[in-house]
C-alpha cells in the first residue's frame, strides 16, 4: 500500500502498519506539509531607498536649473513695501531693460549704449500692440542713469512704462503705546 504523497516522495508502508497506523503517519506528513508556512517568507514591505535616490536627483536638478530660468538680467532690485503685481513681466516676449549698479544698460540680455536703446526699443514695439516696457535697477544704481534709460524708452513710444521692484519682508510691528507712556526701560 502506498501513501498519498507527491510522486517525488512517495513512501510504502510497511506490512505490518494497519489501517489506523497509516492514516496517523498520513496526519503526521500533513502536518508537516502544514507548519512549513512557505508564504510567510514573502517580505511585502515596500523598500523606499530606490524612490528617495530619484526624489534627490530630481532635487539636484531643480535646484541647477532655476536660478537658468529667470529671464534678462540679475539685479538687486529695491524693495518696497506695497509693490503693484506685474505678472506680465515674466512673459516670454516681454521687453526688459536692465540697469547695473555701474550704470551698463541691458535689453534683454544684450548690452547696449544708452544712446542706441530708443532706436532698439523702437524696432522691437513696430509690431506690438502692446506697448510696454519693464525697467529693473539695481538698487544701488545712480538715480541719473535711470533717469537717461526712462527717458531714452519713453522717446521710442512706450505706452506703458513699469518699473520692478522687490516686496520687502514683513517685520512685525512695533505695539503702539499711548502719548505720555514711557519706552520700556526708561
Amino acid at each position: 500500500m502506498s501513501l498519498l504523497c507527491p510522486a517525488s516522495e512517495r513512501v510504502s508502508a510497511p506490512a505490518f502498519l494497519t489501517q489506523a497506523a497509516t492514516l496517523e503517519v498520513l496526519e503526521i506528513y500533513a502536518m508537516s506539509i502544514a507548519k512549513r508556512n512557505e508564504g510567510a517568507k514573502v517580505n511585502s514591505d515596500i523598500n523606499v531607498t530606490p524612490m528617495v535616490d530619484v526624489m534627490l536627483v530630481l532635487l539636484i536638478i531643480f535646484m541647477v536649473i532655476t536660478p537658468m530660468l529667470q529671464k534678462g538680467i540679475s539685479v538687486d532690485m529695491p524693495k518696497v513695501n506695497n509693490p503693484t503685481p506685474m505678472a506680465d513681466a515674466d512673459k516670454e516676449d516681454a521687453l526688459l531693460v536692465s540697469i547695473m549698479r555701474d550704470g551698463t544698460v541691458y535689453f534683454g540680455s544684450d548690452k547696449i549704449a544708452v544712446d542706441s536703446l530708443t532706436g532698439k526699443v523702437k524696432d522691437r514695439l513696430a509690431n506690438r500692440t502692446d506697448k510696454r516696457v519693464y525697467v529693473k535697477a539695481d538698487a544701488r544704481a545712480h538715480f541719473g542713469n535711470v533717469v537717461q534709460v526712462v527717458d531714452g524708452v519713453r522717446a521710442a513710444g512706450v505706452d506703458d512704462l513699469g518699473l520692478l521692484t522687490d516686496q520687502r519682508k514683513s517685520t512685525p510691528n512695533p505695539p503702539n503705546t499711548p502719548p505720555g507712556t514711557p519706552a520700556p526701560g526708561q
